[in-house]
């Protein structure tokens, strides 16, 4: 039995592999078109768009912060004033090993073993991008120590800030109240934006009251930052228009209270443990509030340590409570 041959058809499969190639170069024609479309739409059409946004990515929002109003008494004698203070901040996002940072500053001295783990819980608290005040109040000593280890400690620096100083020391204490640190209950009831770069926060007294009027509003600056988020001083024509917006200084705020007075009557009290009101009856404005004993404000305003506070809250005489106020008497 003699088997069939298949002959070739060289003239079908010409034809087939002429339109497989029409039509594979139809499509890439077509990706080709699609993809120069797209450039020309991201080069030429949206390049305004795109600059801006490649600016921005180098560009930071730094907040300003606002200066406390003062606090004066009657006759315009100061109770509470600002003072600049060399202040030790962290970036969250921007510290690599955030355990070995602060065990690192344990090492120099800067900050507390015992209060690691509290500065570790308000730290994770705050926003990746917020700066988070470590050390609130630093001597030259502690700056020194600091500068020459700041290449181990990528996402700290050193900020220069306003800090809260009260010249009369213990005087009108417990009427004038003190600010500390905004810790992690305070974040539940701020304005995470209006505290942006702001330390300290009224925690007791007439700063606690007023903390509205007297903190003010902050204000921002645009700085150029390099990858590292580091400000760089940069010239070219790519270099942004940086604006700044200047902040708000919070309000004075000038008490009924008469320091002559005040101090007349914590004189009076002494040693001994009490307290002293005097009213003007016409209109009753506190014109003396004292309580004996008390305590530096200032303390709460640099950073008071766990052993500071201990001092306070073990001591018999109790110099934290406000017995004008809270004291019971028959």
């Amino acid at each position: 039995m003699v088997q069939g041959v298949r002959i070739k058809d060289h003239w079908k499969e010409q034809r087939l592999f002429e339109r497989r190639a029409l039509v594979a170069g139809c499509v890439i024609v077509g990706l080709t078109l699609t993809l120069v479309g797209r450039l020309y739409l991201l080069q030429v059409m949206r390049h305004d768009y795109y600059t801006e946004l490649s600016q921005g990515n180098r560009v930071r929002m730094e907040p300003i912060p606002a200066a406390r109003g003062l606090i004066l008494d009657r006759n315009g004698n100061l109770l509470a004033g600002n003072q600049p203070a060399y202040q030790l901040e962290l970036v969250p996002e921007e510290v690599p090993d955030l355990n070995a940072s602060l065990k690192g500053l344990v090492k120099l001295g800067l900050i507390e073993a015992d209060a690691v783990e509290e500065l570790r819980r308000t730290i994770r608290s705050r926003r990746p991008f917020d700066s988070v005040p470590v050390r609130l109040r630093m001597s030259d000593e502690d700056v020194a120590r600091f500068a020459v280890r700041r290449f181990e400690f990528p996402g700290l620096d050193i900020k220069t800030r306003q800090t809260r100083f009260y010249p009369e020391g213990e005087l009108a204490v417990h009427a004038l109240g003190y600010v500390g640190a905004i810790s992690e209950p305070d974040l539940q009831h701020i304005d995470r934006a209006a505290y942006s770069g702001t330390a300290l926060i009224g925690k007791l007294g007439v700063e606690s009251a007023y903390e509205k009027q007297l903190h003010g509003g902050n204000g921002y600056r645009e700085i150029l930052v390099n990858a590292l988020g580091r400000s760089v001083q940069r010239q070219g024509v790519l270099v942004p228009d940086l604006r700044t917006h200047a902040p708000a200084a919070g309000e004075d705020l000038v008490l009924s209270l008469d320091l002559k007075v005040e101090h007349v009557a914590e004189e009076a009290l002494g040693d001994h443990r009490g307290a002293v009101v005097a009213l003007n009856p016409q209109n009753g404005d506190v014109i003396a509030l004292a309580s004996r004993p008390g305590f530096d404000p200032s303390l709460f305003a640099r950073g008071i340590t766990r052993n500071e506070y201990a001092v306070l809250t073990d001591n018999i005489d109790k110099p934290l409570l406000n017995r004008a106020l809270r004291g019971a008497y028959p």
